[in-house]
């Protein structure tokens, strides 16, 4: 039985200005975020009839946004085929301490000489992920790389916030501890 319903109406009330600031915060150009929230609304009324109501409206969307940033990547990215996930430090969502994030380059910065580390390290923070347990993992990517809010966490996952960021807490010690052993030691 699903709780969530669309309400397409309200869309651009409701969620542009988060999803225009997801976007901008990944794409790093005002326009382009423009055109990729237009372009996640009419990816959710086609897709409309697909929506089973199990997760919140602006989740249902922020994932839409999530697959048109990736796919903005893959046709900017010159190895064709292969999309780049750009984690990124953001002071604008309510998280704190995202240190594990600052440790992955970002791929489209100038400063990075080394392209291949910087997939290898994005490549290992992944594997990392993949060993934490299901229910950690899932809350570490829904908080730290999805940036979906505290609220909306607990309520889909039925938790309390201290549950939370007693989560996060041990998927970053653990994350860490895995990084340290097959990445930094190296």
């Amino acid at each position: 039985m699903s709780i969530n319903t669309l309400n397409p109406d309200n869309w651009v009330d409701q969620y542009a200005d988060y999803l225009f600031n997801y976007a901008v915060s990944r794409v790093s150009d005002a326009e382009i975020a423009k055109d990729l929230v237009q372009d996640t609304f009419i990816a959710g009324l086609k897709s409309a009839k697909n929506f089973k109501g199990d997760a919140a409206e602006r989740t249902w969307l922020v994932a839409i946004l999530k697959r048109k940033v990736i796919d903005y990547y893959r046709k900017m990215n010159s190895n064709k085929g292969k999309a780049e996930v750009r984690m990124s430090y953001s002071s604008q969502t309510d998280a704190e301490g995202d240190w594990l994030e600052e440790k992955v380059a970002d791929p489209n910065s100038l400063l990075e000489n080394d392209f291949l580390e910087n997939e290898e390290l994005g490549t290992a923070i992944h594997d990392c992920i993949d060993k934490l347990p299901k229910k950690q993992a899932l809350v570490f990517k829904m908080k730290t790389i999805q940036g979906i809010s505290t609220d909306d966490i607990c309520n889909e996952l039925n938790i309390n916030p201290s549950n939370l960021w007693v989560m996060i807490h041990r998927s970053r010690s653990a994350l860490m501890d895995c990084l340290n052993q097959n990445w930094f030691s190296i």
